[in-house]
């Protein structure tokens, strides 16, 4: 299928099967490890966690909420042997929105109500900034070494995309970047990983987000599509 074929397969969940461990940043103690909890969220998270790779390496993420989305997002990558430019992954009424572009993958989770366009949007303007300003030290950083450099700005793209739904809305039609955002490949989370794998969140708020959630259930109708 080309990059912007439909491609929505839905399948029954599969249960039973032993859960699959989570990768090194993932585990207990490391810097990851608040990304693999389990509870059930209170409010709804449009935004809910992103991250940029290099192939499996995970180099900056920010996580407003805990969860096991980053356990998932690279069991992913390590199953898609050739990725679409831009892909969906949905999974327990959630959407692993992927966007690759130079060598990189850049993630963002969202509700699965949210929609598409305000997601790829906020992963296009993450793109632009990544490569501009740290795509060279990307090429040999280790896992998590561009934290300190560019999670904040994670934080901040995401922040702004939730702040300001209908400038965004704006920007892509004007832009026309997200063409037919309904046409990008979506797939189904037991397709890739071959078992349906149970999001587990911790739903600890961001204090600097409670605003955007308000602001989502506001708005949530002009954003669904």
């Amino acid at each position: 299928a080309g990059p912007h074929s439909v491609a929505t397969r839905r399948a029954g969940r599969r249960r039973g099967r032993p859960r699959r461990a989570a990768p090194p940043h993932c585990q207990p103690g490391s810097a990851g490890a608040h990304a693999y909890r389990s509870c059930t969220p209170k409010a709804v998270m449009p935004l809910i966690y992103s991250f940029v790779a290099r192939g499996t390496t995970v180099l900056a993420e920010h996580a407003p909420y805990s969860g096991n989305y980053c356990n998932i997002a690279v069991a992913c990558l390590s199953n898609i042997a050739n990725p679409e430019p831009k892909f969906t992954i949905a999974s327990d009424q959630h959407t692993f929105n992927f966007l690759v572009y130079n060598g990189y993958t850049y993630l963002v989770v969202a509700d699965e109500a949210y929609g598409r366009q305000i997601p790829f949007a906020f992963l296009e303007r993450v793109r632009d900034e990544f490569d501009k300003a740290h795509a060279q030290a990307g090429r040999i950083a280790l896992e998590g070494a561009l934290n300190g450099s560019f999670s904040s700005r994670l934080k901040f793209h995401m922040k702004y995309c939730m702040e300001h739904p209908e400038e965004i809305d704006r920007v892509v039609a004007m832009r026309q970047k997200v063409s037919d955002v309904k046409g990008i490949m979506m797939d189904n989370i037991e397709r890739v990983i071959d078992r349906g794998e149970k999001i587990e969140v911790l739903g600890g708020k961001a204090e600097d987000l409670s605003a955007s959630a308000h602001t989502f259930q506001k708005k949530g109708k002009q954003l669904r599509r």
